[in-house]
């Protein structure tokens, strides 16, 4: 109905209102004014005629008709694609497609950006809009789609009941509990939740824990996981919903959990650097692979195991076991000790001579007993001159000096001349 209708409209009832003379009168009068905007309302609401829609390739509803054979089996999670085609009956503007999936608790929607129509005219939206997923204890329900085609002056709606089913293999990683600081060193449980949310049942489930960055990596078996667990007013072998020929059938069993809680250790090396990481959980089958990631902060008050002091290497040991370190300088450096075992909670020194005059620069590298590299140290400087340090050199001038002292002592005992013995003459009286 157009507007110069509507105006018509309220012109006969305005002039129907004059004619009447009394409260009872002009109550039925106000009523007829309410009716003539309501059926105003009413012709308008289909201005938009809504010739066809596709959901996810499938038609529902073709010629304006609604094919109510037609099955569309969405999956739970999935991102559809909806077409709507419809006709304008008159001119429009900021005209919008707007579309939304209702659940039981969850709904999903979307919209097209706002464009004009002219009448008489037939147009074609595509939206995509995600499926929900609230399908807790039940493998399929039934979703409601909403498309409203609304405009500045117009506005039709309509609803279509379609089906969604979980998808067919499917695990939700439902936590993922770790301590909220770790110390470098420390062994940590990684406490994990999986819950299957497919259409079947997960068998053999294998658990992979790793942090990339450090190369760590554990992995356990979780076990089977049915779709469906019993309630408690189910007895084994019932066939009621949801066990029904749609389940394929499967029959309850008390047994069967579609929960499962399983923990991990890891443990991080002493000698990783103070950081965040990522903690990275995967959980697979034959059928699927589900993976989620955490944030894990590691505290370290020692850093390196290695520390040089002078012409010193000093190696700590801040674990609870014995640690075996294999030190190997370059040439032509010596260390005093090539290999060295370091108790819990102790450290070791170990000296280490440039074995060369002048300048030097060396490395020297230290490993532990699997040769896995820990630190290589390098050592710079200016080596002294000094014949103090060669004990032939020390020797030879010991001896010297023994042969200038003697040669000295000879000299003197040579050069003295005996004293004259004295005479005496015989005295007469």
């Amino acid at each position: 109905m157009s507007v110069k209708a509507t105006e018509n409209n309220v012109f006969w009832v305005i002039k129907f209102l004059k004619m009447q003379m009394n409260t009872k009168k002009l109550l039925v009068s106000f009523i007829a004014i309410m009716t003539v905007f309501c059926l105003v309302a009413t012709v308008s609401a289909a201005d938009f005629d809504i010739t066809k829609v596709e959901v996810d390739g499938i038609t529902i509803v073709d010629s304006g008709e609604l094919l109510e054979d037609t099955i569309v089996p969405l999956t739970a999670g999935d991102t559809v694609s909806v077409e709507v085609w419809f006709t304008a009956e008159f001119y429009d503007e900021d005209v919008t497609v707007q579309i939304e999936l209702e659940g039981n608790k969850d709904d999903t929607s979307a919209e097209t950006r706002s464009f004009d129509v002219r009448p008489d005219r037939q147009y074609h939206k595509t939206l995509s809009i995600k499926v929900p997923y609230e399908l807790k204890d039940e493998l399929f329900d039934e979703l409601t789609l909403h498309v409203e085609i609304d405009g500045a002056d117009y506005n039709t709606e309509n609803e279509y009941v379609l089906e969604v089913e979980r998808p067919s293999y499917n695990t939700d990683i439902k936590s993922i509990s770790i301590p909220q600081t770790i110390e470098a060193g420390e062994t940590f449980p990684v406490d994990i939740v999986l819950k299957n949310i497919g259409y079947n049942d997960l068998d053999d489930l294998y658990v992979v824990v790793s942090i990339p960055e450090l190369g760590l990596q554990r992995d356990a078996y979780f076990g089977d996981i049915v779709a469906l667990e019993c309630d408690e007013d189910d007895d084994e072998g019932d066939d009621n919903f949801p066990w029904t020929d749609d389940t394929l059938g499967r029959h309850c069993d008390e047994d069967d959990k579609d929960t499962v809680i399983g923990q991990l250790y890891l443990e991080v090396p002493y000698g990783v650097a103070a950081g965040v990481y990522t903690l990275e959980v995967e959980v697979g089958n034959e059928d699927t692979v589900s993976s989620a990631a955490k944030q894990i902060v590691i505290e370290n008050d020692f850093e390196t195991t290695v520390f040089v002091s002078g012409d010193n290497l000093w190696i700590v040991n801040p674990t609870n076991n014995v640690i075996g370190y294999r030190v190997i300088p370059e040439s032509p450096a010596s260390v005093s000790e090539s290999i060295v075992f370091i108790p819990a909670g102790s450290s070791e020194t170990i000296a280490v001579s440039p074995n060369a005059d002048g300048a030097y620069s060396f490395d020297v590298n230290i490993f532990d007993m699997n040769s896995q590299l820990v630190k290589t140290v390098n050592f710079t400087g200016e080596a002294k001159t000094s014949t103090t340090s060669n004990p032939i050199v020390i020797l030879t001038v010991i001896l010297a000096i023994i042969f200038l002292v003697l040669l000295i002592v000879l000299i003197v005992l040579i050069g003295k001349k005996p004293e004259k013995s004295e005479e005496f003459g015989e005295s007469y009286y």
